[in-house]
């Protein structure tokens, strides 16, 4: 099983302990793990430097480092990517673009740590057939159905 994880959005405390938890959970079980930088831009843009593989070595000590150490971008919709066209920005669809890159690279399944935007994002690859597990996320608390989030208790203090 090779795992893939991203986080999407703004940045939020705790997401370098979801990254951490989500990776030695993995390797316990003899999967593999890649984080993908900047959200989705890592598969995206194909450069080798977008994906990030993750081991004990890589997440040792980062829980209690803020902000994430795959980076954070809060624009970064697959489904509706500005591309300049001319003089114009045309929102484009290149999700093909990262769930080919995805497959290529043999995920088996997506780690999505974002708030509500992001994880719509992440729905829709999931319904694209991509194996998708979303962690909430959120300085704002407001996704529903959720009593706790990483993000929201270390930003209200």
């Amino acid at each position: 099983m090779h795992l893939l994880i991203n986080t999407g959005g703004g940045d939020a405390p705790g997401l370098n302990a979801v990254i951490r938890a989500v990776t030695l959970g993995a390797l316990n079980r003899g999967w593999q793990v890649t984080g993908i930088r900047y959200g989705y831009e890592g598969l995206r843009t194909g450069d080798p430097d977008g994906l990030v593989p993750l081991d004990r070595d890589r997440v040792r000590g980062i829980a209690h480092l803020g902000g994430t150490i795959l980076g954070a971008i809060n624009k970064g919709n697959p489904f509706e990517y500005p591309v300049q066209q001319g003089d114009e920005v045309v929102l484009t669809d290149v999700s093909a673009e990262v769930l080919a890159r995805f497959r290529a690279v043999g995920g088996d399944a997506l780690v999505a740590v974002g708030g509500d935007g992001s994880l719509r994002i992440a729905k829709r690859f999931c319904d694209l057939g991509l194996p998708v597990v979303g962690v909430p996320k959120t300085i704002d608390n407001d996704l529903v159905h959720n009593d706790h989030t990483p993000g929201f208790p270390s930003a209200a203090r």
